[in-house]
């Protein structure tokens, strides 16, 4: 084993989901039917915001930002999965899975970033109101994107040049994609660094951010609370709990499959839990952050009505 390298492992087996043999052909048609509203809502998202003029605010600079990594997300894996629903053998080669692996953490992370820079948005616009046009300015918001993507590439690199230095034992992933807790459970050899920079970039770059959306939705509470209008604390109530509920479950499904590995041996959960993030998240993002809201829905309207956006 000394003499060859982990490249002598040309090609992984993906398990794949879950699904009795008849009935992945409704499961196919729903789960494509999921991927196509996922890339069409996020679609007409950055097309809303790219031609209509009133929509050209910091805010919606981050949303279209984070509807083209919901996009990216989604295809990084949910392609790979409705090809192996209907093929015998679900192989993917060697370089394949690393490249997949590396794209999934980019852009995991990558909307960690942004959804983070969404709340922060949000904590000037309601919490510092007056010196909001001060203070997002598009060279910070500019800015606060390309963090975002050096951090991500950074995480995803860190962790895709480790794994390539191990051997592999097995080459049977238990997954529906090439995650990186799965693949490492494959390796014949010491993991522990890949775990403790697993753990360690995890808290760089998940915790971090989700607290920083606690603390700045703690403040926006706080002075929400503080207005004596009802129907703006109604309203800004409802804005904050549907982002909440994004953050939670998106969030909540990262820390139990990454920066806890090892703690659940039900494979199971762990690809129900992976789906949910890798594909119903990103499916509802659209509705959350922009159907529901009063300019996304003029946008729209205009959109269908006049096919113009200029005025």
């Amino acid at each position: 084993m000394a003499s060859e390298n982990q490249s002598s492992v040309s090609q992984f087996l993906l398990l794949g989901l879950p699904i009795p043999p008849g009935q992945k052909g409704v499961f196919f048609t729903l789960f494509l039917g999921m991927y196509l509203t996922t890339v069409l809502g996020n679609l007409l998202i950055i097309l809303l915001i790219r031609l209509d003029s009133r929509l050209h605010t910091p805010m919606y600079f981050f949303l279209s930002h984070l509807a083209f990594t919901d996009i990216c997300f989604s295809s990084v894996t949910v392609p790979k999965m409705l090809m192996d629903m209907h093929a015998k053998y679900k192989s993917i080669p060697y370089a394949g899975c690393i490249s997949q692996m590396y794209f999934f953490i980019f852009f995991t992370d990558l909307d960690s970033f942004l959804i983070t820079s969404m709340a922060y948005d949000r904590y000037v616009a309601i919490c510092h109101p007056l010196q909001y046009t001060i203070i997002m300015r598009e060279e910070l918001c500019v800015l606060l994107v390309a963090v975002s993507w050096i951090l991500s590439c950074a995480s995803s690199l860190s962790h895709t040049l480790l794994l390539t230095q191990l051997f592999f034992c097995a080459n049977m992933i238990t997954h529906f994609f090439c995650d990186l807790g799965a693949i490492l459970k494959l390796s014949c050899s010491d993991i522990f660094l890949n775990e403790l920079v697993m753990f360690t970039v995890g808290v760089v770059v998940i915790t971090l951010p989700f607290i920083c959306i606690l603390v700045s939705y703690g403040y926006i509470g706080a002075t929400i609370l503080r207005v004596p209008s009802t129907k703006g604390i109604c309203k800004a109530l409802s804005t904050c709990g549907s982002h909440l509920s994004v953050v939670c479950l998106y969030y909540g499904a990262i820390f139990g499959q990454y920066l806890f590995p090892t703690v659940s041996n039900f494979i199971d959960k762990d690809i129900i839990v992976a789906f949910m993030y890798t594909v119903v998240t990103p499916m509802l993002n659209p509705f959350i952050y922009s159907f529901r809201n009063k300019d996304m829905k003029k946008a729209l309207g205009k959109l269908f009505s006049k096919g113009t956006f200029f005025s």
